[in-house]
């Protein structure tokens, strides 16, 4: 089980020192998110500074053509010397259509699309076959030798799809390399829907479904104190009441025993009761999210949790614990490593 580091956008100097501060500590990588900042961006900067892993977890996919992505994660590959994995994913309606412009519907088959054309795309630069792409919501069919980058020397980069509900879980394991679980995850999530589910779609076409990457985020509580425990169980609940106010994600919920969670965080929601919101998070729905522990304690509960389970562990808040205090990656690597050299 490799072990990663999650963080957002930042400005690129920044980034790369994160990148240099995370290959020192012996973290595997870095998965960055796309919110206010382009995650490609950060992946170049990381890359020029340090020799990780790197994965967009996630590019919003609709806004960019498939061409322009996969311009994008050819670079990244060639820079990165093939340590890059592209993840995509679709957002959300509100924002593909009011943020970014873009047409969203029907997000799961245009997502199925969408990576059969970067694929497509990747061939053509390698010269395995001419562009010729034509599917319903996108065709490409010019590419001349002087707008192509050619072939490089490294394998395609390996598409990652983010994936919640059943449905897009199938897909992912019919034509992804890998599946990007969402942050809001649960023990029972993975057992009953995350693993069943991806696998059922891999055996559909044939494949393997071991070969599916599983990159699962982890929400961490842990310090040396209570203290310090308690301020990152309530960022936890913070982040667990924002994206459980999304509807489609309410089955989580019901699925250890709180039918209902979702209606009551979009009711809070609408009257602009962000306190409320995470009031509706008790203690006892948010131990199915966390894991809150001491530092000596965290990687046998790292261990618990995802060993046999997810192939890259990723540490949501470790990034956002860098941004406060720079030492702290060298306590993540000491865990990162013991993680890696127990699940090897």
């Amino acid at each position: 089980m490799k072990f990663d580091l999650m963080t957002g956008g930042a400005p690129l100097r920044q980034m790369q020192d994160l990148a240099r501060d995370a290959a020192a500590a012996g973290l595997s990588g870095l998965v960055i998110t796309e919110g206010a900042r382009t995650a490609y961006l950060s992946c170049a900067a990381a890359a020029l500074a340090a020799d990780l892993e790197l994965s967009t977890g996630i590019a919003v996919a609709f806004p960019r053509s498939p061409m322009v992505t996969a311009e994008l994660a050819w670079e990244l590959a060639e820079t990165t010397g093939g340590r890059f994995r592209l993840g995509l994913g679709t957002q959300v309606r509100a924002h593909i259509e009011r943020r970014y412009g873009a047409p969203f519907d029907p997000p799961g088959p245009r997502l199925r699309e969408y990576v059969a054309a970067v694929r497509a795309v990747f061939r053509a630069f390698r010269g395995e076959q001419p562009l010729d792409f034509r599917g319903n919501f996108w065709s490409m069919s010019l590419l001349p030798a002087q707008w192509s980058p050619g072939s490089i020397d490294a394998a395609d980069p390996p598409i990652d799809i983010a994936a919640v509900n059943p449905w897009m879980l199938r897909t992912a394991g019919e034509i992804a390399d890998g599946v990007h679980v969402h942050p809001l995850n649960t023990p029972t999530y993975l057992e009953k829907t995350v693993l069943p589910e991806a696998a059922a779609g891999a055996r559909r076409v044939g494949r393997d479904p071991s070969d599916l990457t599983l990159i699962v985020p982890l929400f961490t509580a842990v310090g040396d104190t209570e203290e310090e425990r308690a301020r990152w169980r309530e960022m936890a609940r913070v982040q667990v009441a924002f994206y459980g106010s999304t509807a489609n994600y309410g089955f989580v919920f019901d699925q250890i025993g709180f039918e209902g969670t979702t209606a009551r965080i979009r009711e809070r929601q609408k009257a602009g009761d962000v306190a409320g919101m995470s009031a509706v998070v008790t203690n006892e729905i948010l131990e199915h999210f966390v894991v809150s522990t001491t530092w000596d304690e965290l990687s046998d509960a790292i261990v618990a949790r995802l060993g046999g389970v997810a192939d890259r562990v990723v540490a949501y808040f470790a990034g956002a614990a860098w941004q406060q205090d720079r030492a702290s990656l060298g306590r993540w690597g000491e865990v990162a490593r013991d993680v890696m050299a127990r699940t090897s």
